[in-house]
């Protein structure tokens, strides 16, 4: 049975430890994460942090929640928001953190037991959000796959194997590849 946006919204609420998704009307949790996975997500959400203007943006590591559409809600790993949209937010404790405008990137960390959830679901929806950038990092095939959305509203898709990437959403942040995967 398909569940309503006020029931999901409802669920998130009421069970606050919850990672609570609703994926085309059906809801399900994230299930817990690999040392391997929350070291990726921690660095990759530290770094950002680190290069960003707080006043201009913040950083919410497994906690946001993306609307696509009332049936279709997911929490990403790492996501940038700009400071402005979680204005909103602040100060309601008993309001679910949703965002519904895209935002600059969405990070996706690939997991054994999430893997082809995110690229084959959650993805695709990313990318009719609008999200200016998403980013797919495989800790396991040590790759970060980066799609940036064009002026058409097609995106383009980059794999990066070392080297520092540069999110070009956000101009002069970047990410070293080879300190993220170092032993």
């Amino acid at each position: 049975m398909p569940v309503t946006e006020r029931t999901f919204e409802q669920v998130v609420i009421e069970d606050p430890e919850g990672r609570w998704e609703l994926h085309r009307g059906r809801l399900r949790e994230k299930p817990l994460m690999s040392w391997n996975h929350t070291d990726v997500m921690s660095y990759v959400g530290f770094q950002l942090q680190q290069q960003l203007d707080r006043r201009k943006y913040r950083v919410h590591i497994n906690g946001a929640r993306v609307r696509r559409s009332f049936e279709s809600y997911y929490m990403p790993d790492v996501v940038v928001v700009p400071t402005d949209m979680g204005i909103v937010l602040r100060d309601r404790p008993k309001q679910a953190e949703i965002l519904d405008a895209p935002l600059p990137l969405v990070i996706e960390v690939w997991s054994p037991s999430t893997g082809e959830y995110d690229v084959a679901a959650k993805l695709p929806e990313y990318q009719d959000r609008g999200d200016s950038e998403i980013w797919l990092i495989h800790p396991f095939e040590r790759t970060l796959t980066a799609w940036r959305r064009q002026p058409d509203g097609s995106y383009v898709e980059q794999v990066y194997r070392s080297g520092r990437v540069e999110v070009a959403s956000l101009p002069g942040v970047t990410i070293d590849l080879t300190v993220l995967f170092a032993d």
